[in-house]
């Protein structure tokens, strides 16, 4: 029998926590190009996935009348094909390149958006200046994505929470506002879109004088102003007078409108309104406030609708921007949307009509506010990870007109908001007599109830 040798274990000291570090949104380095092409750069250390975003100035109101949807198709069609490459070739590159590349058309601009690794961003960033200097727009290609495009109206539809927002807006805007009809065109719309009409927008509207690019992520190693030269830089294009933006106007005089789907087991919610737009100080309290109310599970809607009369498995309260701009012309959709049982319906608005009174005739609680700073302002960090999350970020500033240093100002700000000043502005934000409501469901069990609730005069379509 053999002995046993002895086995010394040598303890390693425990780590300890260093200190905190104050966090504070990054700060971009902002620049032109030579070709008036702004960029704006973020150096991201450890984050070897680059993300780009690149905003076109051409608003959803600049389609020509009658061809609305024609600035989706085209922002579609700069990834299918080149004078250089095919559709295939062209997104057979990009796979060899590691990338993803994703672009829409929103009614502030266009938006193309790219993550790829920093390794591979030459190639890439190269690619995509290759797609905005020299879109083939090939006919097949541009009725093929016309084709995609029909399909996907009728699946719209169909969707009861896509159904009511394309209710609401039409509700809320004149048929002569842009924001009044479908951001990516209707059948009839559509239909007309050719590839003369996509050549047609592009040209007047895409230029890298009006456009913006940010890069974020670690540019260790990058030269970044040689790649951005290679690439965004070789873009040329003449300069344009702004565009002139007209006002929002809205009508959100208290209402129902009920979109009849007979058989239907739930009611789809959409209540709105609009209200100011970011660059009001009014927004930090507003999202404060509405996060108080219908922000997450443990909202005042949820806490009533959901835990104590389980007539939904959640409902939220927001603000989405349509348009901000510095000369106050802009504004934002605010909202309280979720879906209910058909039964309860009429039930579930009377609880909901309750919420919103007893909020404004006690308002907010100090543990309410504190909880809300907590997660909108405790979390920030954690949201901000990843390069595509600062660059969406940046881009959406750029977009709305916004400083560099907005959404740092904006923790700051929500850090500092009161309960009373949170109270006010969400009691601002969602008047019990000025809101438009939306109901996707059975009228035939669902219209007495409501009427009978006087929250305002109902009315029911049927397409």
């Amino acid at each position: 029998m053999s002995d046993t040798a002895a086995v010394t274990m040598t303890f390693h000291p425990r780590p300890e926590a260093g200190e905190p570090q104050p966090w504070a949104f990054p700060a971009p380095e902002r620049g032109v190009l030579a070709n008036g092409l702004t960029l704006l750069r973020c150096h991201r250390p450890g984050q070897q996935v680059v993300a780009v975003e690149i905003n076109l100035a051409a608003p959803l109101d600049a389609e020509p009348e009658g061809l609305d949807g024609v600035a989706t198709i085209m922002v579609r069609a700069l990834s299918e094909g080149t004078d250089k490459r095919s559709a295939e070739e062209f997104a057979a590159e990009l796979e060899r390149c590691g990338a993803t590349l994703d672009a829409h058309a929103d009614h502030p601009g266009l938006r193309v958006s790219l993550e790829v690794p920093a390794s591979r961003l030459h190639k890439a960033l190269g690619l995509v200046a290759e797609a905005l200097r020299t879109p083939a727009f090939a006919d097949a290609e541009v009725d093929r994505l016309v084709r995609n495009r029909l399909d996907e109206i009728p699946h719209e539809s169909a969707n009861p929470q896509r159904r009511a927002a394309k209710q609401l807006s039409k509700e809320l805007f004149p048929a002569s506002l842009r924001m009044s009809r479908p951001r990516q065109g209707t059948e009839e719309t559509v239909a007309r879109i050719d590839s003369a009409a996509v050549r047609a927008f592009y040209e007047a509207h895409v230029r890298p004088a009006t456009a913006t690019a940010v890069v974020v992520g670690d540019l260790t190693g990058i030269d970044l102003d040689a790649v951005l030269a290679d690439t965004l830089g070789a873009w040329t294009g003449d300069t344009t007078a702004p565009r002139a933006v007209p006002p929002i106007t809205a009508d959100d005089t208290g209402r129902v409108v009920i979109v009849d789907r007979p058989g239907a087991v739930q009611t789809q919610l959409l209540i709105g309104r609009i209200g100011a737009d970011r660059h009001d100080r009014v927004w930090a309290p507003q999202v404060l406030g509405t996060y108080c109310l219908g922000g997450t599970l443990t909202s005042r809607l949820d806490k009533v609708l959901r835990e104590e009369k389980g007539y939904t498995y959640g409902v939220r309260a927001f603000g989405q921007v349509l348009r901000s701009t510095a000369d106050g012309k802009g504004a934002s959709m605010l909202a309280i949307s979720g879906s209910v049982d058909t039964p309860n319906t009429g039930p579930a608005l009377d609880d909901l009509w309750t919420v919103l009174r007893t909020l404004a005739e006690g308002g907010l609680t100090d543990a309410e506010r504190d909880v809300a700073v907590q997660n909108l302002v405790g979390v920030a960090p954690l949201k901000f990870e990843t390069a595509a999350s600062v660059a969406g970020t940046l881009a959406d500033q750029v977009e709305q007109e916004l400083p560099d240093d907005y959404q740092a100002q904006l923790y700051a700000r929500l850090a500092e908001t009161g309960t009373v000043e949170a109270t006010s502005a969400v009691v601002s934000a969602f008047p019990v007599d000025r809101l438009v409501t939306v109901l996707v469901g059975d009228a035939s069990q669902i219209e007495e109830p409501v009427r009978a609730l006087g929250i305002g005069e109902v009315t029911v379509v049927t397409n």
